[in-house]
């Protein structure tokens, strides 16, 4: 494979304020239109109890403070946040966001990954990052990564089973609510994005996602 990228241009900063998927849809977070659900949704009865434990915040117990947060995020272009929307109820239900961006160089990161638990283990989660993924390489870019606490084995297992490639732990790379962080690193590239996004369609069909659930597996629908 050639190195040369005699005419790279670079790609662009994302400005997506809404991505439609067939059981979510992705709108830019919207404090004022958002918050209320995302506060049911992450810190209501039923909420994951785990849910906070590799964050460097939350659990949220005041809801001025969780405002706080949705409204820093929203302000922000990088990390650009996204909430996510049950499109057969219309609730939110969690939120992720495209992060560490660097269109020059065509690199870009999913990340704080917050989902509520009606999302958890459904093909919401799985759509809501096939969505950003999508997005990021149809603007460009060129390599999608993925990071995590590496004690964090609910993150290092779906970002395998979403088809992202295991390369390695950054040690001792963060403290983190006064605890270290060794953070494992997973990525995904452009030449590999063909034959994942054919596997998420598959997995995401109707006729994968049965009424009973899934036929196969996503690592089947990429092979």
């Amino acid at each position: 494979m050639s190195n040369s990228l005699a005419d790279w241009k670079g790609a662009p900063a994302p400005t997506a304020q809404r991505l439609d998927g067939r059981f979510i849809r992705l709108e830019k977070l919207d404090p004022a239109r958002h918050a209320d659900q995302l506060w049911q949704a992450l810190e209501g009865p039923g909420a994951d109890p785990k849910l906070w434990d590799y964050l460097p915040y939350g659990p949220f117990t005041e809801r001025a403070a969780f405002d706080a947060w949705l409204n820093n995020h929203a302000a922000n272009t990088d990390p650009y946040f996204f909430s996510v929307v049950d499109r057969a109820t219309d609730q939110v239900q969690g939120i992720l966001s495209l992060m560490s961006i660097v269109p020059a160089q065509g690199r870009i990161e999913i990340g704080h990954v917050t989902f509520g638990a009606p999302m958890q283990r459904s093909p919401k989660s799985t759509e809501a990052v096939y969505l950003l993924a999508k997005y990021a390489f149809e603007q460009g870019y060129r390599r999608l990564e993925w990071k995590c606490n590496n004690d964090n084995a609910r993150s290092r297992y779906a970002a395998e089973r979403l088809g992202f490639s295991f390369e390695g732990v950054f040690r001792q790379h963060m403290v983190v609510k006064g605890q270290n962080r060794d953070t494992a690193w997973f990525s995904m590239l452009d030449s590999e994005w063909p034959t994942i996004d054919a596997g998420f369609e598959q997995w995401l069909s109707e006729a994968n996602q049965t009424g009973s659930g899934q036929l196969k597996t996503l690592a089947e629908c990429r092979s």
